[in-house]
């Protein structure tokens, strides 16, 4: 009797022979790239959204998109590294478009204040992940890119819309807001 191994795609070193597959049409094979990025996908979407359900819809249209645009991935790139930056620019946009339809429906500027801690939290440690959660959206998404994915502040400038300058103080905003949030 002949066993077959079921190879778990996330234990396949890095899947670099399915991206021609997949480009081809092979949805088997995007299935496996899938089961290979999901978790560090839904990482950036989940620190960007700072909302587990609207992160793993985020995640989805991520993929979505990735399968729309494979062809435009280039061989020689690195594929988590596109499937990131893909994935930031569908969580931006996302908001960018719940802004509008924000402001439309209230006729009001898109101020969302920093959240308190309810009564029964303030005797609780606040971790990290909380820390950045609460974070205003725009140093969230600063803090994030740099400090999490690595991106520089000339690339996250041109993902965000803003100038240079504005990245970095962004990033000097975040870092002392979790400072303080982490010291309570």
């Amino acid at each position: 009797m002949e066993v077959l191994a079921i190879v778990d795609p996330a234990n396949r070193p890095g899947g670099d022979e399915l991206i021609p597959r997949a480009q081809s049409g092979d949805f088997a094979a995007f299935e496996d790239l899938y089961h290979l990025h999901l978790k560090k996908v839904y990482a950036i979407c989940l620190r960007m959204t700072a909302d587990p359900s609207r992160a793993e819809e985020m995640t989805q249209v991520t993929f979505v998109r990735a399968w729309e645009k494979l062809g435009l991935f280039r061989a020689e790139g690195n594929f988590g590294g596109w499937l990131g930056k893909l994935a930031v620019n569908v969580v931006l946009a996302d908001q960018r478009a719940a802004g509008r339809r924000r402001r439309r429906e209230s006729g009001a500027e898109d101020v969302i204040p920093f959240p308190r801690a309810e009564a029964d939290e303030v005797g609780s440690a606040l971790d990290l992940e909380q820390a950045i959660a609460a974070l205003p959206p725009r140093a969230r998404h600063v803090f994030v890119l740099h400090d999490v994915e690595g991106y520089r502040h000339d690339e996250i400038a041109r993902m965000l819309n803003v100038a240079p300058g504005t990245s970095k103080a962004q990033l000097h905003r975040a870092r002392k807001l979790l400072r303080e949030a982490l010291k309570r």
